[in-house]
């Protein structure tokens, strides 16, 4: 496995991973918008959120790449299946955030995702950062256990969201946070 920076020749295959990341989001959120909400470039123009066929298609990518404050992409090359996985950098002042991180589903659990955390966190390091957080979708476990087994051990901070479309159903009951149960 070889992690190496983003070139343009990658772009079908990050693109198609963008996709799988979008489907993944839509399993675990559905009626939500098709990429985590934390993500600035999840959401076009005015507010609105990709389509259906958009996030298909991988089209969050193309606005994914003009973000000002993406300061690198690496990905993951496989001898045999090419690119399997990207990840992305993203300038917060002194300090960065890993946004997104993506191994194709054949391959999640091979420490695909590890080698990109782990590339991307050296990057930041030499780059001076003081810094590296991530947000992971709160209900994908696999991820949320990835990424503690990977360092990131320490809660930064904490998005609470106030359902305005009473989709209660979909939120599932199960976390506390000092005391106080929230459902993800």
């Amino acid at each position: 496995m070889l992690i190496r920076s983003y070139r343009p020749t990658d772009h079908s295959a990050c693109r198609r991973l963008w996709a799988e990341l979008t489907s993944e989001h839509r399993r675990l959120y559905p009626g939500a918008p098709p990429v985590p909400a934390a993500t600035p470039a999840a959401v076009g123009e005015f507010g609105v959120a990709p389509t259906a066929a958009d996030a298909a298609t991988g089209a969050g990518f193309e606005e994914y790449l003009t973000r000002l404050d993406l300061s690198g992409m690496w990905v993951a090359e496989h001898a045999d299946e090419g690119v399997v996985g990207f990840v992305g950098l993203i300038l917060q002042g002194r300090a960065g955030a890993i946004d997104p991180v993506v191994v194709t589903a054949e391959l999640r659990g091979q420490g695909i995702g590890r080698a990109l955390l782990g590339h991307v966190a050296g990057q930041a390091h030499r780059r001076g950062m003081r810094e590296l957080t991530i947000s992971p979708a709160l209900r994908n476990l696999e991820a949320v256990r990835c990424l503690y087994r990977a360092g990131f051990d320490a809660a930064a901070t904490v998005t609470l969201a106030l359902d305005l479309t009473r989709r209660n159903g979909q939120w599932r009951d199960g976390l506390d946070l000092h005391g106080i149960r929230f459902r993800y």
